[in-house]
């Protein structure tokens, strides 16, 4: 493998037949004491004119004639040899100084001649790197079938996207972080919208995981409810002017309503619904109080018993070893899902401000469904310095806003085809267009590009492992696959 070319940060790298690489492979090029860091994101033939005009030629010589041509001097065999050369497309990514490790500095242009290059394996590029970290998230491999892993440290404080086309791999991925994070004793909330992180407390063979009793499954309307008290008049609140748009002068009157049953010690869902009926207001206050009430009341989210869901008795049985709450929503219509989200939000941050619980990893599952700027930028600019670590899983990029795409610290991309969801990938992210173009249109099943601090800015692909837990949530088909 030679240097062809050079344009820009880009290099053309010249390959025979037996060069191998593929897609998102790292080559180190050497020359003299220095070394030059690519990767490599596209291939294509070495290709001219010319040589398009011979393959013609021969082609039609050869089909016309039944006569096998002497040739003393091998001149076909190499003909044939150069009509295989390829180019591979590659990027520059770093230099490695004389410390052996990687800098963004590329100041000096390599010789075509003395140059030589080779591809570098996954543990050289961590020891370039200085990767390292005390909690291991092994993903699956990389580079040339090599085992890949990321550290719970890069996850930690971080705000991190899983996205991709149906079916390409996100919530797998998404499940194996948080199985991991978990046995490493974090404390990690789902919002589950498909049904689909149920079975993390068992291996695909029906037999409990090693998390089997730190995963706790709640309902809305069932095992998830609250009382009105533990949740507060701000989340209330909001969970009425974000999840259900209540005008403002509604929301001035249930703010006197709360205040006036809470101050006489009545606060709950029933004594909330006697005051609206029988308090002195403008009917079509009245109206749009009573309208929501009845939204509120079937929702089953809260309840006037002893007892109700506190997140903090949660994190206390589980003190020291991690647990993950899964808000399972599958069967909840979309206004009650954003009421959910809404309350659960609040109540989390509020915790987290009073110093109440250790920080949380948040997963949003299919998050295009519900994000709202109103609270999501609020979650992303200030509340991640409290504790709140957010992952967003969907296949929808354009669904979330450039405020929060800016601040994204890693990128888990699976193959798209769409260019309008590839040019918004591209435009926030750190890689450049060129190779996510090129390396995601090819990506198969559960393969993602990686990009950001979990990988230290080097985009990387990796082959996702397969993750020893229950599957739910699949496609469900009408027509299956006969087996004899």
């Amino acid at each position: 493998m030679k240097i062809l070319s050079k344009n820009g940060n880009e290099l053309m790298l010249l390959a025979m037949k037996e060069d191998s690489a593929s897609k998102g492979d790292y080559m180190l090029i050497e020359d003299r004491n220095k070394s030059l860091v690519v990767q490599i994101y596209d291939e294509e033939y070495l290709s001219s004119q010319a040589m398009i005009e011979d393959i013609v030629k021969e082609e039609v010589v050869n089909a016309s004639s039944i006569e096998n041509l002497h040739d003393p001097l091998n001149i076909g065999v190499l003909s044939k040899l150069i009509r295989d050369a390829r180019v591979f497309r590659a990027k520059l990514r770093a230099t490695i100084n004389g410390e052996g490790k990687l800098s963004s500095e590329v100041a000096w242009l390599p010789s075509r001649v003395d140059s030589r290059i080779r591809r570098l394996s996954m543990a050289e590029i961590d020891s370039f790197l200085g990767r390292s970290g005390v909690f291991p998230i092994p993903l699956g491999r990389a580079g040339d079938d090599e085992d890949f892993e990321i550290y719970a440290e890069d996850l930690d404080g971080k705000l991190s996207i899983i996205t991709g086309k149906k079916e390409s791999g996100k919530s797998h991925l998404s499940k194996v972080l948080v199985k991991t994070l978990v046995q490493h004793g974090a404390f990690v909330v789902v919002f589950d919208l498909n049904n689909e992180y149920s079975g993390l407390g068992w291996h695909r063979d029906r037999t409990p995981s090693a998390i089997q009793n730190k995963v706790h499954i709640l309902e809305p309307g069932n095992s998830l409810r609250f009382k009105l008290d533990y949740c507060g008049k701000a989340a209330v609140s909001g969970m009425l002017k974000n999840a259900l748009d209540i005008p403002a002068a509604s929301l001035r009157e249930f703010f006197r309503i709360w205040d006036w049953l809470e101050n006489k010690q009545g606060l709950g869902i029933d004594a909330i619904g006697n005051a609206i009926n029988t308090w002195n207001i403008n009917e079509l206050v009245r109206d749009a109080l009573v309208s929501r009430y009845h939204v509120i009341q079937s929702s089953r989210l809260f309840t006037d018993e002893p007892g109700g869901f506190r997140f903090e008795n949660v994190i206390t049985r589980n003190a020291g070893t991690g647990a993950a709450i899964v808000i399972n929503m599958a069967d909840v219509s979309p206004t009650i899902r954003r009421m959910v989200v809404e309350l659960v939000l609040s109540k989390i941050v509020d915790l987290l401000e009073r110093q109440a619980i250790p920080p949380i990893f948040l997963f949003a599952e299919e998050a295009h469904l519900y994000i709202r700027e109103t609270y999501w930028e609020d979650i992303i600019t200030r509340m991640r310095h409290f504790g709140i670590y957010t992952t967003f899983i969907t296949n929808q990029p354009d669904a979330i806003s450039d405020g929060i795409y800016r601040q994204v610290d890693n990128i888990f991309l699976f193959n798209f085809t769409n260019d309008s969801d590839l040019d918004k990938i591209s435009k926030v992210s750190l890689v450049d267009n060129d190779t996510i173009r090129s390396i995601v249109r090819t990506l198969p099943q559960r393969q993602c590009l990686a990009i950001g601090k979990a990988v230290c800015d080097l985009p990387m692909v990796i082959k996702v492992a397969a993750a020893d837990v229950l599957t739910l949530g699949e496609t469900k088909k009408f027509f299956s696959k006969k087996t004899s």
